[in-house]
């Protein structure tokens, strides 16, 4: 076993291998305070069947970590929710890049979170296990990597914040990369400049280097760097590219100037149909390959047109943004919906206005309390939007991804809880896709919400940045198409307001990326931003003043806790009674606050007079409106208030004597008294004398 021990942000970092899963190629346990992951690497010899690089990060969280049983009936862990998911990917993005760019063996990293303290994410040392557990590996990478989370509170930067520090903070990124270079970014933020966010990442990757320090010095105890493994590789036959490239090179660089994406793929995949016909009979089987060359052939192709001419696939200068269209309450049963488009790129979004009964509930290990979730953001891909014909399936981890990306670019600018108590939900289904799908709907989503008349404190677009990066040649991209995004060496998505960053991600494929390439990478992104904003305002400028006639219609009232019970009933006989005369819901919290939902105001109004009424204090000198609800021979029993009822004695019925009671009233008859006092214990004297008096 070998293990080393550090102080990084304040607290210990523990790292250690070779005494849990021995059997995995690479193993390595990371401790950071109480949260502990054990990571895995493994790879198959044999070289996969598969045309890609198959590589799965597998990033799961048990529920024992924290001390709890899995909240389900089966009580045993299953699908991973949408956190694990999303930072499995977090893992995948800046790992995939630098594995050998002819390796196709199967390699799989597993990551178990297997301690939480609630303090501190597990998420930045699954990726720093991930790289930890490659490098005590044979399998062939180019690393390390680590990863870090930056958060800022009252202007102070701060490494790995808590998620107590987090609340506080105004940013919340992850920044991954090698010793060299930052090569992912993701996370979200409240409105920050674009030079703020440029000193983040450069101390973020001060971080980064001294982890990678650290895993490197594990390494060398352990015995490494370790050689590694030969892999296969497919060698072309000889002269096949050069008779491909004759054949096509020219017909490429004319697709590559069409700029309707189905029209050229139409041609790309005729051409590939053509050469394998015309060079099937010289090379049989091997034929296969054609599909490859071509590939490399468009690459280059597109990335030459660019630097040395200045000339995007689309026509498009390197700046320009695709053309914009922007329309809203398109759907008139929804409570808010738009459509966005931008070129050969269309997002629907449709924002539905819910009540708490509606929130998500939450199960995760990293919270001590079971919490609810209010505002979500679903991104569905379907298959028709880039032409193809798949099964439709429930979400995959890249519809889970761009949805959260899409929901932190959001989440900051809704208004509080407290002042629009809605649950909201909004859905992007994705109609055309032709390049950054998420940041369109990032613009839809926030057409959609203003449309539901979701009080915001700004609108939200966003944008994908590009590059193209031969030696010193650099070109940024800015609305890149999905070829410049596949052929391309970064795609760098941010989100805002006019004001700055609410969220963002970027992954680079090109190594040594200058920190002065990032700023003008931002810098054109936030003018792109600017451009799109406008776009947008043209459409809805702000939040419509009204909702929907159909939305529900949300009211909340504070209460004494302690009158909570009188409110329910017993066996909740008084609240299904509002309910069911008023046609309202209610719900009532251990606060007092009571939320009431309805379809129209005058519903939601009635129920909230019931429920004042309920927990109305009495007030002696006041003149109430009652029913009888008994009579005796020294008095009636009226009740001046749901559930609060004092006796009217037969003197106070009426001015003189009275021999009965039910002479004057009955059970069941309204009538009007005055409260002439309370005693102490809390027995209600009326007076229907001087009420009537009072009249007078």
């Amino acid at each position: 076993m070998h293990r080393i021990e550090k102080e990084f942000a304040g607290r210990t970092l523990v790292m250690e291998t070779g005494r849990m899963a021995r059997q995995a190629d690479g193993a390595v346990f990371i401790q950071f305070g109480d949260t502990a992951v054990l990571v895995t690497a493994v790879a198959q010899r044999k070289r996969s069947h598969l045309p890609f690089f198959p590589l799965t990060i597998e990033y799961r969280e048990k529920t024992y970590a924290a001390g709890k049983f899995p909240g389900s009936f089966i009580k045993r862990e299953g699908r991973p929710g949408d956190k694990a998911t999303v930072s499995a990917r977090q893992i995948d993005r800046p790992l995939r890049p630098l594995f050998p760019e002819d390796y196709r063996n199967e390699t799989q990293v597993a990551c178990f979170v297997i301690s939480a303290d609630q303090e501190n994410d597990a998420d930045v040392w699954g990726m720093l296990g991930a790289s930890t557990a490659i490098m005590l590996s044979s399998i062939p990478w180019e690393g390390p990597i680590a990863g870090v989370r930056i958060g800022r509170v009252e202007d102070e930067w701060i490494i790995n914040p808590t998620f107590e520090e987090l609340e506080f903070s105004d940013m919340d990124i992850v920044v991954a990369g090698t010793e060299e270079s930052i090569v992912m970014v993701e996370g979200a933020a409240l409105e920050i400049s674009e030079e703020e966010f440029v000193e983040g990442l450069n101390l973020a990757h001060d971080a980064v280097r001294q982890l990678i320090g650290f895993q490197r010095e594990l390494v060398e105890m352990a015995g490494g760097p370790f050689e590694k493994f030969e892999y296969d590789v497919i060698e072309l036959p000889e002269g096949l590219e050069p008779a491909v490239e004759s054949l096509a090179a020219s017909r490429i660089e004319e697709a590559l100037r069409i700029a309707d994406k189905a029209e050229r793929e139409t041609m790309l995949r005729g051409l590939r149909v053509e050469i394998k016909e015309a060079l099937e009979e010289e090379y049989g089987e091997e034929v296969s390959h054609v599909g490859g060359v071509l590939r490399e052939i468009e690459k280059k192709a597109m990335r030459r047109q660019i630097l040395d001419e200045d000339v995007r696939v689309d026509g498009r200068g390197l700046d320009e943004i695709r053309e914009i269209s922007c329309e809203t309450s398109i759907l008139p049963r929804t409570h808010g919906s738009a459509l966005f488009t931008r070129g050969q790129t269309q997002a629907l979004c449709v924002t539905t206005l819910g009540t708490i009964a509606d929130e998500q509930r939450m199960d995760s290990i990293d919270i001590r309390d079971e919490t609810s979730k209010s505002f979500m953001l679903h991104y569905n891909f379907p298959p028709f939007s880039v032409g193809e014909v798949r099964m439709f399936r429930g979400p995959g981890r890249r519809e889970i991804g761009h949805g959260m990306l899409a929901e932190r670019a959001l989440q900051s600018l809704l208004p509080p809880y407290d002042e629009f108590p809605y649950t909201l939900r909004v859905v992007s289904d994705i109609l055309e896709s032709n390049g950054s799908s998420s940041m369109a709907s990032v613009c839809g989503g926030s057409l959609s919400l203003m449309d539901a008349g979701v009080p915001m404190r700004a609108a939200c677009a966003g944008i994908a940045m590009g590059l193209i990066k031969e030696g010193e040649q650099v070109a940024v991209l800015t609305d890149i198409l999905g070829v410049e995004d596949a052929l391309g060496d970064m795609d760098f998505k941010v989100a805002g307001t006019e004001r700055g960053i609410t969220s963002i991600q970027m992954d680079i494929k090109a190594k040594g990326l200058s920190v002065e390439t990032m700023r003008e990478a931002l810098e054109r992104g936030r003018k792109a931003r600017l451009s799109i904003l406008e776009s947008m305002s043209k459409a809805l400028a702000a939040p419509r003043e009204q909702m929907s006639e159909y939305a529900p219609r949300i009211i909340t009232v504070q209460i004494n806790p302690e009158k909570i019970g009188e409110i329910i009933g017993p066996k909740g006989k008084t609240i299904r009674g509002i309910e069911e005369r008023t046609g309202a819901k209610l719900n009532i919290e251990d606060t007092g606050i009571v939320t009431i939902s309805a379809l129209s105001g005058e519903a939601s109004q009635a129920a909230r007079e019931m429920v004042e009424a309920i927990v109305e204090e009495p007030e002696v000198g006041r003149i109430y409106e009652g029913v009888v609800k008994n009579t005796t021979t020294f008095g009636a029993f009226v009740e001046i208030i749901p559930g609060v009822e004092g006796l009217c004695h037969i003197s106070e019925l009426e001015e003189g004597r009275t021999e009965n009671t039910e002479d004057v009233v009955k059970p069941g008859d309204v009538v009007q008294v005055k409260l002439l006092s309370v005693d102490d214990r809390g027995r209600l004297k009326l007076s229907r004398r001087a009420a009537m008096n009072s009249d007078n």
